[in-house]
C-alpha cells in the first residue's frame, strides 16, 4: 500500500526555517544513515543523529529538535529512561519510538512516547505518521 505524504519544502539558504527538525537517535550507524536517507528525500531537516543517550542529552544541551526518533533499546539508558528526562527538558518534543519488536507499542506508549514505528514497518508508514505530526507543529 502505498501513502502519499507531503511535507512543506524550504529551500536551503532561503532563510526560512524548516517547519519540522528531526533528531535521530539509534545505535545502529546503518539505521541512521537509512531513516536521514528517507527523510532528506522528502524535504525534512534532519537535525542530526546520535548512537546513544548520553550524546542524546549532550546534543540536547545545545540544540533543538521538533521531533526525535528514539531506538527503545539505545545504549546506556534505554527508552523507557530516557523519555522522561527528556519531557522535563523539552515538554514539547515530541518523540516518536522505533523498535524491531512490534509489541514494545504498548510499553513505550506509556512510557510517554507520542508515537511508535515498528523497524519492520514500511517507510510509507513512519512518513504517514510524521506527515500527521508535522501539522500538530506548524
Amino acid at each position: 500500500m502505498m501513502v502519499n505524504v507531503r511535507f512543506k519544502r524550504f529551500a536551503k539558504g532561503s532563510g526560512v526555517r524548516p517547519t519540522m527538525r528531526v533528531l535521530i537517535a539509534d545505535d545502529q550507524p546503518s539505521v541512521r544513515s537509512a531513516l536521514k536517507l528517507v527523510l532528506e528525500q522528502q524535504g525534512i531537516d534532519v537535525a542530526g543523529d546520535v548512537s546513544d543517550s548520553e550524546e542524546l542529552l549532550a546534543w540536547f544541551k545545545t540544540n533543538q529538535a521538533d521531533l526525535l526518533l528514539l531506538d527503545w533499546e539505545l545504549p546506556y539508558q534505554p527508552g523507557k529512561k530516557i523519555i522522561p528526562i527528556l519531557r522535563a527538558l523539552h515538554p514539547r518534543l515530541t518523540v516518536i519510538v522505533l523498535n524491531s519488536r512490534p509489541q514494545t507499542r504498548t510499553e513505550a506508549i506509556s512510557a510517554g512516547a507520542d508515537g511508535f514505528v515498528s523497524k519492520v514497518d514500511p517507510p510509507e508508514y513512519l512518513l504517514s505518521l510524521l506527515a500527521s505530526r508535522q501539522t500538530q507543529i506548524t
